[in-house]
């Protein structure tokens, strides 16, 4: 699935292609993807102006001039294209703007989703009510985190998937994050101390960082809307290097927690 990352380099590839332009056409291709497709998008969006750009967790942000906003999710395997040769059967959204350029959202296995809301009400839509802060933003501290972790005795890397505890971190960053700070994440969240908090802040940061600016993680079926796939997967330390080196000189080793591969050293992560 493609994570916070992906998403913004996602939102930064459209923002090259829509920021300021004229929306001229809107095509709706089914009904649904994982739920209902707004039956009103062509309409409220057709004629409309892209007036920003931006990401929420893991949804992108499309904002108009007429107040709305289109949130995209993009699922499993869903990616937008820029000006596509051809439309093939999983694109399920088209939009061309007044230049004559076209974006379509490309989704196999229709796990993302669209929605529509009013841009002065995107706080209050349900999936964003309960999240917790940006990762890369101001009110991601070490001492948030402090006192989000404050007595809770889960593992610290289901901490860290908890959206209501920071918004947008996956598997894979969560993963390589924890191996720079050299926390087991199997760890009591509560029972970590502030300066390895604030180390595992400053690694969260850099892993997102790094990862925005290699273009996000090239797995299954993510690539960029030009087309180019992301190369952050070749600096990974410690997800899917199972039996390899860590970068401490230990091995990499994978465990199953809730359905999900946790990669990491027993030998530098305590």
């Amino acid at each position: 699935m493609p994570e916070l990352p992906e998403v913004e380099t996602t939102v930064r590839g459209l923002a090259a292609v829509l920021e300021s332009k004229r929306i001229a056409e809107v095509e709706p291709r089914r009904a649904d993807l994982r739920r209902a497709i707004p039956a009103d998008l062509r309409q409220r969006l057709t004629g409309a102006t892209a007036s920003g750009l931006g990401r929420r967790a893991k949804y992108g942000l499309i904002h108009t001039d007429r107040g709305d906003t289109l949130i995209f999710h993009l699922g499993m395997s869903g990616r937008w294209r820029i000006d596509p040769d051809t439309i093939g059967a999983h694109d399920h959204l088209l939009i061309a703007t007044e230049e004559g350029r076209r974006l379509a959202l490309n989704d196999p296995r229709r796990f993302g989703s669209l929605d529509l809301v009013a841009t002065d009400a995107l706080d209050a839509w349900p999936a964003f009510r309960a999240l917790g802060p940006e990762p890369l933003g101001s009110g991601f501290t070490a001492a948030y985190l402090r006192a989000a972790l404050a007595g809770r005795q889960a593992p610290i890397k289901a901490m860290l998937l908890d959206q209501r505890i920071v918004a947008g971190l996956g598997n894979i960053y969560v993963c390589e994050a924890l191996n720079i700070s050299g926390i087991a994440p199997t760890r009591a969240a509560g029972r970590i101390g502030a300066a390895r908090l604030a180390r595992l802040v400053e690694a969260v940061r850099e892993t997102l960082l790094a990862a925005i600016a290699a273009g996000g993680s090239t797995l299954r079926d993510y690539a960029r809307p030009d087309g180019e796939l992301g190369y952050f997967s070749k600096q990974f330390r410690a997800y899917g290097r199972e039996g390899l080196a860590c970068p401490c000189g230990g091995t990499i080793v994978r465990r199953v927690d809730s359905g999900r591969s946790t990669f990491h050293c027993r030998a530098c992560q305590r």
